[in-house]
């Protein structure tokens, strides 16, 4: 079967490949799109994958969001009636969704929070889903549409990474006593908290005060980052703070990291995923897998200014004991449930 995988965001690149390659080893043909928005196409070239860039990022504002979902919609629209996929698959793609919706090619969308549910309109035929997310939206309740997995997305793609320590010289860590790998707030997203942004601007000033800590800074995108620099100009006056030139693996960068201090999302549940300490100032609607990685004491959220002073700890850790090689639960599930939908479809489009 044709399938269309379409990314919209950085995250979604590490989280499909395993799933892309073994498609592919099955047989299926893949077709991929890419939105120009926060570093996602290029992170889909750093990782060799072939792929059509279509629409981009039109900005924070509702009517912007609106906008750009209609306009992008539209562009993937003509690819897919171009390419007559016979399954559309995305982590979270709202305009994938209408555009399969209008052309009546089925969605399986993997969703793992549970606060950014589609709309009627836009809902997927099937909903990929962590079992703590499905027991928050569902109460356990069966539901056809729903497939669940066991642990967290993070875990699909874990077993592919390596270190590398590389890394240290290409962004000047090597004479650092601690790396601090740090996530700006998601400020144009519609969860978005401003409460967040003050927790992570006193953390960022009390880091660069202590000694021997350097800061990787990873802005969202340039207008993040261009903010960033009008509001706090003194974080980038000296060589404590970082901001990568390019993209980089954001697995390995979080490896070589002593903590990761994060405003929601993936960047808090990658550390999770490879024991790394993480801090959360995100300050939306809690999901389910942040409660369970809480519950675990694998996330520590932050909120208040008292626990970024006392609660986040600059102390180095051991990088002696690597993540687990062995492929995951996770993986295995999902592409079960993916076998089964396309087994369940009538029939293979050309």
């Amino acid at each position: 079967m044709k399938i269309w995988i379409d990314f919209e965001n950085t995250p979604h690149i590490p989280f499909f490949r395993p799933i892309i390659r073994a498609l592919e080893q099955q047989g299926h043909q893949l077709v991929l799109t890419a939105r120009d928005a926060y570093q996602t196409c290029e992170m889909a070239g750093f990782h060799a994958l072939a792929y059509q860039r279509i629409g981009r990022h039109y900005g924070g504002h509702l009517t912007a969001k609106a906008w750009g979902l209609m306009v992008r919609s539209a562009q993937l629209t003509c690819f897919a009636r171009r390419e007559n996929p016979g399954l559309a698959l995305n982590l979270g793609s709202r305009s994938q969704n209408l555009a399969a919706k209008l052309l009546g090619i089925p969605v399986a969308e993997i969703m793992d929070y549970e606060h950014t549910a589609e709309s009627r309109l836009l809902a997927p035929r099937w909903i990929l889903t962590p079992e703590t997310v499905s027991t928050a939206l569902y109460g356990g309740k069966p539901d056809p549409r729903v497939r669940t997995y066991q642990g967290i997305k993070e875990d699909v793609y874990v077993p592919d990474f390596q270190p590398d320590e590389a890394i240290l010289d290409q962004l000047g860590l090597r004479d650092a006593s601690i790396v601090v790998t740090a996530r700006p707030p998601a400020t144009e997203a519609h969860y978005h908290n401003p409460a967040a942004d003050p927790l992570f601007a006193r953390f960022i000033d009390r880091a660069l005060q202590a000694p021997g800590v350097k800061i990787v800074l990873l802005p969202r995108n340039p207008r993040q980052q261009e903010t960033l620099r009008e509001c706090y100009p003194h974080w980038f006056a000296g060589t404590n703070l970082v901001v990568p030139q390019g993209v980089v693996d954001g697995l390995n960068l979080i490896w070589h990291s002593d903590l990761v201090v994060s405003g929601g999302g993936t960047m808090n549940r990658e550390p999770a995923a490879i024991g790394v300490p993480v801090y959360s100032v995100f300050r939306g609607p809690t999901g389910a897998v942040d409660r369970l990685l809480c519950d675990q004491h694998r996330l520590t959220m932050i909120q208040t200014p008292d626990d970024v002073d006392h609660q986040i700890h600059l102390t180095p850790r051991s990088k002696a004991h690597l993540p687990n090689h062995h492929p995951t639960t996770a993986l295995t599930d999902i592409l079960t449930h993916l076998n089964t939908i396309i087994a369940s479809l009538d029939r293979p489009r050309d």
